[in-house]
């Protein structure tokens, strides 16, 4: 087992399941005068995003490592911290922002350590996951004008 890269995945998957959890909180908590076009922005975002928390965790699984059955050992690998008020629509467009940064900088560190490894299949994976959130992170700047 490369211990590396199962931790590295780990953050990848603390940080994925963070995301969209609180894309789907905005979802369900915007308000203000753009909300239809926000909340189906939202529901785009967090929808992408929970379809590729099954394949992170197939690949730590793959790596001969398991995925805790705690969530709250699953967050406590996320570098996202926690959130406790509903913002704004805007402060949460850019709220995500910064979350989405801080994702594609965790899958870059793990996409390091998985092409370091030779481990081709996880690397493709998240070069993939990267161009994703790329686009979010276009999109998000984009509306955050």
């Amino acid at each position: 087992m490369n211990e590396d890269l199962v931790s590295a995945l780990k953050v990848v998957l603390g940080n994925t399941v963070q995301m969209y959890y609180r894309t789907h909180n905005y979802h369900w908590n915007v308000e203000g005068p753009n909300f239809p076009q926000y909340h189906v922005f939202l529901e785009m975002i967090y929808q992408e995003v929970y379809e590729v928390i099954d394949t992170i965790s197939e690949h730590i699984r793959q790596l001969d490592s398991y995925v805790s059955p705690s969530l709250i050992e699953v967050i406590k690998d996320s570098k996202i911290p926690e959130e406790t008020k509903i913002p704004t629509a805007i402060d949460m467009i850019r709220n995500l922002i910064v979350i989405n940064d801080t994702v594609i900088l965790s899958l870059m560190q793990a996409y390091k350590i998985a092409e370091d490894s030779g481990e081709i299949g996880v690397s493709n994976f998240l070069q993939d996951r990267v161009i994703a959130h790329q686009k979010h992170g276009w999109m998000l700047k984009a509306t955050a004008k």
